[in-house]
């Protein structure tokens, strides 16, 4: 029951972040900020916060345990991409600071999706 909570919590407190980041990535001047601000992946974070959110409101635990994982698969996915230059660097544009969020959020998010079940 705990671990379902984790699990929750950290969706409950990281869908928004996304939709914020996002959000963020199209006012701040791209020469002023440390991420990439790239339109493409502005809109992922987004849309990924949305879907999030929506997960966090139906409150399904396997659902919500589905998206932690997978998300962080993702992450360390485009962390991995960002230095072997696959796709979809060339449209998102990550700078070395994305790729050290990538690595510690995608293991975090691994980490709670999978453990806490």
């Amino acid at each position: 029951m705990i671990l379902d909570n984790l699990n929750f919590l950290t969706l409950a407190i990281f869908a928004p972040i996304l939709i914020l980041i996002g959000i963020l990535g199209f006012v701040i001047p791209p020469h002023r900020s440390p991420t990439s601000g790239a339109t493409p992946y502005n809109l992922f974070h987004i849309a990924a916060g949305a879907i999030g959110a929506l997960i966090v409101l139906i409150g399904h635990s396997a659902t919500i345990h589905w998206f932690n994982t997978s998300f962080g698969i993702i992450d360390l996915y485009q962390a991995v991409a960002s230095f072997a230059g696959w796709f979809p660097r060339q449209h998102f544009r990550w700078t070395r600071v994305d790729d050290a969020l990538h690595l510690l959020i995608g293991l975090l998010l691994v980490g709670i999706g999978t453990l806490a079940r």
